[in-house]
């Protein structure tokens, strides 16, 4: 267990926030799946990944071919488990509520050139060995950075919100783009732009590529990432996704930002007065801690300049 509960110095809240988990999620326990269902899933996310244009039909006509002999109600409810949602043209990890509020898209024909300008977010599916979790991320546009990142093991909001709050520590964007999914038209999370004085703005209906950034961002993790560890506990994912968000913020050259990383592009990276850029090869070589999930930000603006 990640969390004793019986702890004699630090509180079950406390060990929650060191890990970066929920409370509420804590104390959720789901049912679960048998060991082919979840060998299914993890066959899903790969797929889908790899074409995110596949409905069920398609899917399960894959599945059948690699000798899984599954019917389409049973994709379509693994599906459902996962989050994705085969009526638009790309993974929907999100759905929408219908009693919640949807907000207008505000980027059409919007040049985006500068940071905090636009902010996106987005929730994937995380496979593990046993099971799986999700993983919401804050990015930037314009710079690509990732400006927070939350985990969890339930499709409730509470890990959504938790990602905004700690990414608004940071700066405030004007516009603020999400999908119509439930986590982000949720009271909880558009109460907290409207208090930051941020203008919402969400995906119409089949709009494929309205965010495109961050869905490119989670093809990047998985390939880069996931797919190669094949993580065996939560802890595990979580030490490994922190490491690959610190990588890809301070040490991954762009080609759509001229080969610079999206922390040079955000400016987080530089010394304010200095005009410096911290070395990267501190992070490179810094021994891999338990630290809060989206804690790459705060690390980075800690760093001595080179």
């Amino acid at each position: 267990m990640l969390i004793e509960h019986k702890h004699p110095r630090l509180s079950v809240l406390r060990q929650c926030d060191l890990i970066g988990l929920p409370r509420s999620s804590l104390y959720y326990r789901a049912q679960g799946e048998d060991a082919w269902n979840q060998q299914l899933m993890h066959l899903i996310d790969r797929q889908y990944t790899a074409t995110p244009f596949f409905g069920v039909r398609r899917m399960t006509a894959m599945l059948n071919r690699w000798g899984h002999a599954v019917n389409d109600k049973r994709v379509r409810r693994l599906m459902r488990v996962m989050g994705l949602e085969a009526i638009y043209p790309r993974p929907r990890t999100s759905l929408k509520n219908q009693a919640n509020p949807v907000y207008p898209y505000l980027l059409k024909g919007l040049a985006i050139d500068r940071p905090d300008q636009v902010w996106a977010t987005d929730i994937t599916y995380i496979p593990l060995q046993r099971g799986w979790v999700y993983v919401a991320a804050v990015m930037d546009w314009f710079s690509r950075y990732v400006l927070a990142w939350e985990m969890s093991i339930t499709l409730d909001s509470s890990f959504c919100v938790d990602a905004l709050k700690r990414a608004l520590g940071l700066g405030t964007p004007e516009i603020f783009n999400s999908d119509q999914g439930s986590q982000f038209t949720s009271e909880a999370f558009t109460g907290v732009l409207k208090g930051a004085g941020v203008r919402i703005s969400m995906d119409g209906v089949r709009r494929a590529y309205d965010n495109i950034f961050v869905e490119r961002l989670w093809r990047s993790l998985k390939y880069e990432e996931v797919y190669l560890r094949d993580y065996g506990m939560v802890l595990d994912a979580r030490r490994g996704i922190g490491d690959w968000f610190e990588f890809y913020n301070h040490r991954r050259p762009h080609q759509s930002l001229a080969y610079r990383t999206p922390a040079e592009v955000y400016g987080i990276s530089r010394v304010q007065g200095s005009g410096t850029v911290t070395g990267a090869a501190t992070a490179a070589i810094a021994p891999v801690g338990l630290r809060p999930p989206c804690a790459t930000a705060a690390v980075a603006m800690r760093m001595n300049p080179s």
